[in-house]
């Protein structure tokens, strides 16, 4: 009787540890965490005017834009493949024989055209081998990959049908207003077609102060399997993408962010017209509040952005901004906070002018600045900083081809690298900072990379990394 007792426990032991490792390798999670503080998580979870109604719930009728709203999104299932074990025994000691298992991740997208263009987030469908898009009448279809861009997380995709979808139309995100009444609309934790009301609790919130993000604050409740999914006003315009939530529990507590309306349209229109996202630079640099410097200066009290240097051949330096200047307005919008400024100007392409209001030794001037290409990049693998060369930087080093190092990992910094000019990977020649991404993102990490430079008197230097 104690043997069967026995066998009865170890049997009960090992199914538990054989569900929580199926649980662990074959349950793919539908969102990913960023780390907002040591206690705290960041989860992630398509062009009419917007109104902001000041009206009270019981004044305010839902019903319409969420009937509207729900036809419209979708849901959608991403399978990868991953790496599993046979066994469990190889789960817990290894033995080089794992196979290979799909994973599923769930999500939640918005129609935005009558022929089957979706908008999602980037982390839903990222690295999918196969995509399928479930409408609310219970249709499903396979889809394609459009584009993506993982710094706004936004992605497009497509599904083909003969039928005239129901979709939603862009909002400008820019006339929304706090205290605004939301729907918030998807599939958590696939439960679809779920619709959820609250108001914005803030605009041009940024989770990490080391990004350039932007995002609307509800306070609509919002949970994984909704990343994807549409936040729209009472009048049924798109006004965000639901992309993320903070919580020290990987659920709901109150706080949902979006991507906002204008920013997603203008990341779709660019895949679809140019295949790549087109982002136009001011060109200045801005220091983090609560630094020394900023302390100092006293930027952590400054209503605006303070710009703490202009970058070589840019936009702000031919429109004459100096280091100590403040940023006020740009095109009429006031800029209380960096996230203000890099929202707007991620509707914007190179060769766009805009209109800035500048707070300059306590006087206000007006300047014009033209938006131009990104000049630098952070190459991949070395992680080192470079940027096309200027006209005197070309007479300088005595090249029409190369890109110089502006920023050097701490790695590297005893290799005398920063300054100097990169004009071939291996055997491939690198005339700009689009060359450079492409070499330094083929090379192997295992193999070895033949760097060719330029110094400052324009003699040819060669460093080998293994």
């Amino acid at each position: 009787m104690k043997r069967i007792g026995s066998l009865l426990i170890v049997a009960v032991f090992a199914g538990a540890i054989t569900l929580g490792a199926y649980k662990f390798l074959f349950e793919k999670n539908n969102y990913a965490i960023i780390s907002a503080d040591e206690n705290t998580s960041v989860v992630n979870t398509s062009f009419t005017p917007t109104s902001a109604k000041g009206a009270g719930i019981n004044e305010v009728d839902f019903t319409l834009a969420a009937e509207n709203t729900v036809n419209a999104v979708v849901h959608v299932k991403n399978v990868t493949i991953g790496k599993s074990p046979n066994n469990i025994f190889e789960f817990f000691y290894g033995s080089g024989g794992s196979k290979s298992a799909p994973q599923v991740g769930t999500g939640s997208g918005v129609i935005i055209s009558q022929d089957g263009h979706i908008v999602t987030n980037n982390h839903v469908i990222a690295n999918a081998s196969q995509l399928q898009v479930t409408l609310n009448n219970n249709k499903t279809y396979d889809a394609q990959l459009v584009g993506s861009d993982p710094n706004s997380d936004i992605a497009l995709i497509k599904i083909e049908t003969n039928e005239k979808l129901p979709y939603l139309a862009f909002g400008d995100s820019d006339n929304t207003k706090i205290g605004e009444w939301v729907l918030a609309v998807g599939n958590p934790f696939n439960l679809t077609s779920t619709v959820t009301a609250g108001i914005v609790s803030a605009k041009a919130r940024s989770l990490d102060t080391r990004s350039n993000q932007s995002f609307i604050q509800t306070d609509a409740a919002v949970n994984p399997g909704n990343s994807g999914g549409a936040l729209v006003n009472t009048n049924g315009d798109l006004i965000g993408i639901n992309t993320a939530i903070s919580s020290r529990t990987g659920s709901y507590v109150g706080y949902s962010f979006a991507v906002p309306s204008n920013i997603a349209k203008k990341v779709i229109d660019d895949i679809l017209e140019y295949g790549n996202v087109q982002k136009g630079v001011l060109g200045i640099n801005v220091a983090p509040v609560n630094t020394p410097y900023a302390i100092e200066k006293g930027l952590n009290e400054i209503e605006g952005v303070y710009i703490s240097g202009i970058v070589e051949d840019s936009g702000a330096e031919e429109a004459e901004l100096q280091e100590g200047d403040v940023v006020k307005m740009i095109d009429q919008i006031k800029i209380r906070k960096y996230p203000d400024l890099t929202g707007y100007l991620s509707t914007k392409r190179p060769g766009d002018t805009v209109e800035m209001v500048i707070d300059r030794d306590d006087e206000e001037i007006i300047v014009a600045v033209t938006l131009k290409e990104r000049q630098t990049i952070i190459v991949p693998e070395m992680g080192m900083e470079v940027k096309n060369l200027s006209d005197k930087d070309k007479k300088q080093f005595k090249t029409k081809i190369g890109v110089k190092i502006t920023g050097v990992p701490e790695r590297y910094r005893g290799y005398g690298l920063d300054g100097k000019v990169i004009i071939k990977v291996d055997d491939q020649d690198i005339e700009n900072i689009t060359d450079a991404k492409n070499a330094f993102g083929g090379i192997s990490r295992y193999g070895k990379t033949v760097i060719t430079m330029l110094n400052e008197d324009g003699e040819r230097e060669r460093l080998i990394f293994q």
